[in-house]
């Protein structure tokens, strides 16, 4: 697994959510601790639920920085999903306590920071501070999932996480689309009425 070495504060970036029909999409920032490392962090969708929960408090305990940020639903609609991805990176970027020297993103393409960025492919997989910030991502996006569950139970949140499965297609065919929807995805545009 890729690590940072020498003294340079080293942010890893990843995304969770750029694919659902509704809820906004997340990115975590994390500055990692070389004095306390961190075992077992690989890409959250490798991990179990339990162990990304475990994980997740470890990251927060143990990290020099995290942060996270978000683009909501009507963001993710007016300016389109990778802009709002983008701007969800920026924000956790902007939201440490502490300024990185460089930030390594999860995937092929970087937001604009102030500091120097790197594009890392299957960074979440083989990059141990890409692998925190896709744990600290997925969690957090869960955990707003679950709340949006309680409001809106007809769609399923709390299982689906906003993902396009069997039953929330069906229940937005039913149901229509809610608030939290992304009217720009076609799944959700063509449901017949809503909220």
């Amino acid at each position: 697994m890729l690590t940072a070495r020498g003294a340079a504060l080293i942010a890893g970036i990843d995304e969770a959510g750029r694919g659902p029909l509704a809820g906004p999409v997340v990115a975590a920032a994390v500055i990692l601790d070389a004095a306390r490392p961190i075992a077992g962090l690989r890409d959250s969708k490798l991990l179990s639920a339990a162990a990304r929960t475990r994980l997740a408090l470890e990251i927060r305990a143990c990290a020099l920085a995290w942060a996270i940020g978000e683009a909501d639903v009507a963001e993710i609609d007016s300016l389109n999903i990778l802009q709002a991805t983008m701007l969800a990176m920026r924000r956790a970027v902007l939201g440490l306590s502490i300024a990185p020297a460089e930030a390594w993103i999860d995937g092929n393409r970087c937001p604009e920071l102030a500091c120097a960025t790197r594009a890392i492919v299957k960074g979440d997989r083989d990059v141990a501070v890409i692998s925190a910030a896709s744990i600290l991502a997925k969690t957090a996006r869960d955990a707003m999932l679950i709340e949006l569950d309680g409001t809106y139970p007809a769609y399923g949140f709390g299982r689906n996480k906003g993902y396009g499965t069997a039953e929330h297609l069906a229940a937005l065919a039913r149901h229509g689309p809610c608030p939290v929807h992304r009217r720009s995805f076609a799944p959700v545009a063509q449901a017949r009425f809503g909220f």
